[in-house]
């Protein structure tokens, strides 16, 4: 029986490490987002710093895993099986979980998602000992405060992190201006000053708190002295700064620098449980229960867990470097990342989210308030305030996001808002107020314009959206993990052990997939950053042809897959052409719109001589989806209402056509993405002649329809889906024509 079990505990082990990577994956974000995307440094530079304060803060950790070991169970109610059956579940679960999430490039909570994975598989075999015992009740087994806080946590954290965000940011931008190398002469001493201070009060509370040399001693020293400690600090580095800028030193940078380690170190000290604290609480229970469990599994409880365990340093010393690893090489990190910096960057660009319901009423509802405010102040006062926020006067480098004065005021204030958390032992996460911090500073800099706020909010409703789903997921999923391995036996645990190395597998795949297919953005990224109009027109004819082909593409497959569905009568590939067509849609106004964005960058008389081109094709190309849609809509409402279907001669006469319209959508795709249009003429004949034969068809319907009697919803559907078929092959030659007239040099006859 011990075997299976040494099997469980190094598979943890083995899982843990996987763990780490996945779990550094999604916290990178936490502590690189600001000096990534002000780029205070080279990336590599900042990597190098975040790696060392990483690994300082895994090396220093007492490795205190109290919430794994009796944080959410109370272990002197359960077996040593049982609790074995609720850690594998846990670990088999967050990885899995933090994997998806990684690979989607969306940040989540590891605390989050390990207290719902313990409260999800504790609920799961507490539900089986109470109904099996007469004694027992859920609140003897489950420790539901700690839950409870974690939810509160969430709340409190998202809406307070944002405001202050807002509000700090605001208030630093009046100081500074955009053009804050003007305004630093005096300023710049004492700011810097506050920022270092809070940055090392923020290692001392939150980052080292719980570290090896951190004695209840020196803890009581420290509370005793906090604001001794604190005025030090303030006159030292004020003095300091105040040196460095007369030095010709960025202040700024060697704040965003400093904060980067500080938040780096804290989360490796803090934030480790999340990741080995489950297989060490797995190896602390096999240890006791080899030495004292006499073989009896399902007999011997665990009231070992309830004392706290020291970490043996070699297993810090081995995380930590897992955790550097994990932080230089993955690339789930870097789109992680991504996220978080492209919805707080300064300027415009591609939005990769959408627009909700939601969002449009809360932008609808600010600018009512902004207005409101608007007109009760004077006019010299709405000037003055909009002379600190010229953003055409912004000192951003080359390809950054945003500025250092907000890189700055993200780190520090989200190292103040941890540290005030932990001092009222409110369990915040480092995820939540990092990143909503960065919201709030991105706000209060007007970086949401009105063009740009819908998708921002969108963006942020959707990462915030996928907090609570983590939750939800991680609770549900473990529950029912935890009863198959309870039930199963060996075999259920070698089962799901195999489930979820293959998941990890496939999500591997699919992500390396999702990267290959993205690399058509990277034309779009050399667009936006270069500033000579010649090179900027060959870059935008290059992406126009791969955006191109890719909507002929989506109409060669859907409008066969629609028309095809509907005469065999297929619901199910009619909803899943109507779904990709939603999907295009999107896809289509985002298109139009860093298309437009993307015209910028090109001098007057290339705009002149060009745009017109550009602008049809992307309306062709965008009435070329919307008649798809118009021809799958009908024809979906048709058989979802199981009416009679086309009558034969009907399905032979417009199968004939689909083919001739589908090889004609081919042809036109292939030369496209060849940008060759020597031959065009013989796909304009094509379409003419199609268009004859369906203009033919549609005559012979109503012919038809006056000679005998019938289904008019027959008719109805056939002559619609005539009709858009024609609109097709009309917007596919004349989408090809007007980019035959945008990529060649010379305009073409």
């Amino acid at each position: 029986m011990e075997t299976i079990y040494l099997c469980i505990i190094i598979f943890l082990f083995v899982l843990a490490v996987f763990d780490l990577i996945v779990g550094v994956s999604n916290d990178a974000v936490n502590f690189l987002n600001s000096a990534v995307g002000a780029k205070a440094a080279s990336f590599k530079t900042i990597l190098f710093i975040a790696g060392i304060g990483i690994f300082i803060g895994a090396a220093l950790s007492n490795g205190m895993m109290d919430i794994a070991r009796h944080g959410i169970y109370q272990p002197e109610h359960f077996y040593f099986a049982e609790i074995m059956c609720i850690l594998l579940a846990v670990m088999l679960t967050d990885v899995v979980l933090l994997d998806v999430f990684n690979s989607m490039g969306m940040p989540t909570s590891t605390t989050v998602s390990l207290v719902f994975e313990l409260l999800g598989g504790t609920f799961a075999l507490s539900l089986i000992k109470v109904h099996n015992s007469d004694t027992l009740g859920l609140g003897d087994l489950i420790n539901t405060d700690k839950a409870l806080s974690v939810i509160m946590a969430i709340f409190v954290s998202v809406a307070i992190a944002f405001f202050f965000g807002m509000l700090v940011q605001w208030i630093a931008r009046v100081i500074f201006t955009f053009n804050y190398k003007k305004k630093m002469k005096y300023s710049i001493a004492l700011f810097g000053g506050i920022a270092a201070t809070s940055i090392i009060y923020f290692m001392l509370i939150k980052g080292l708190k719980d570290s090896s040399f951190m004695t209840p001693d020196n803890k009581l020293w420290i509370q005793e002295n906090t604001w001794l400690l604190i005025a030090t600090f303030f006159v030292f580095f004020t003095i300091l700064m105040q040196v460095l800028h007369w030095l010709k030193v960025n202040v700024f940078k060697v704040v965003v620098l400093m904060g980067t380690f500080a938040l780096a170190l804290a989360f490796a000290g803090n934030d480790l449980v999340n990741f080995i604290g489950v297989p060490l609480a797995g190896f602390s229970s096999f240890m006791d229960y080899t030495a004292n469990g006499a073989g009896n599994a399902n007999g011997f409880l665990m009231t070992s867990l309830l004392g706290p365990a020291k970490t043996p340093w070699y297993f810090l010393i081995g995380a930590g470097a897992v955790m550097v690893y994990a932080l230089c090489t993955s690339k789930k990190a870097h789109a992680v990342i991504k996220t978080s910096v492209d919805l707080s960057r300064q300027d415009e660009g591609e939005e990769t989210f959408g627009s909700t319901p939601i969002a449009r009423t809360v932008v609808r509802i600010s600018m009512t308030m902004a207005n409101s405010i608007s007109r009760i102040m004077s006019s010299g006062t709405k000037e003055w305030f909009n002379s600190r926020f010229r953003k055409d006067e912004a000192i951003i480098a080359d390809g950054a996001a945003f500025d250092l004065v907000r890189a700055s005021v993200n780190l520090v204030l989200a190292g103040l808002l941890i540290a005030l958390g932990t001092s009222l032992k409110l369990p915040l996460s480092t995820t939540y107020v990092t990143f909503m911090v960065a919201m709030g500073t991105s706000l209060a800099d007007r970086a949401w314009g009105r063009d740009s706020a819908v998708y921002r909010i969108t963006g942020v409703l959707s990462v915030i959206g996928g907090w609570f789903i983590t939750a939800g997921a991680a609770f549900t999923i473990c529950f029912f993990v935890a009863l198959v391995l309870h039930y199963g036996g060996n075999i259920s645990i070698i089962a799901l052990i195999a489930l979820a190395v293959f998941i990890l597998i496939r999500s591997q795949v699919m992500y390396k997939k999702r990267k290959a297919k993205a690399q058509g953005n990277e034309t779009l990224k050399q667009l936006m950053q270069t500033s000579n109009s010649e090179e900027a027109l060959q870059l935008m004819r290059q992406h126009t042809r791969e955006e191109l082909s890719k909507v002929l593409e989506y109409a060669e497959t859907n409008f066969e897959l629609t028309v095809t569905s509907f005469l065999h009568e297929n619901l199910r590939g009619l909803r899943r052409a109507m779904g990709s067509t939603k999907f295009e849609k999107q896809l289509i106004k985002q298109m139009k719109r860093t298309g437009t964005v993307a015209m910028c960058r090109l001098d007057n008389n290339t705009v002149l001589d060009k745009g017109l081109y550009y602008y049809q094709g992307n309306d062709f190309a965008s009435e070329l989806v919307y008649s798809i849609s118009r021809l799958c809509e009908p024809c979906l409402e048709h058989i979802d209402n199981n009416f009679n279907p086309l009558d034969a001669i009907q399905k032979g006469e417009f199968s004939d056509a689909t083919e001739d319209i589908t090889y004609l959508i081919q042809q036109c795709r292939k030369k496209l993405e060849n940008n060759e249009y020597n031959n065009l003429e013989e796909e304009v004949r094509r379409a003419n002649d199609l268009n004859g034969q369906l203009s033919l068809l549609k005559r012979k319907e109503l012919q038809r329809i006056q000679s005998q009697p019938g289904s008019i919803r027959v008719s109805m559907v056939y002559l619609t889906m005539v009709q858009e078929a024609q609109n097709v092959v009309t917007y596919t030659i004349n989408l090809m024509k007007v980019s035959r007239k945008f990529q060649m040099e010379s305009e073409m006859p």
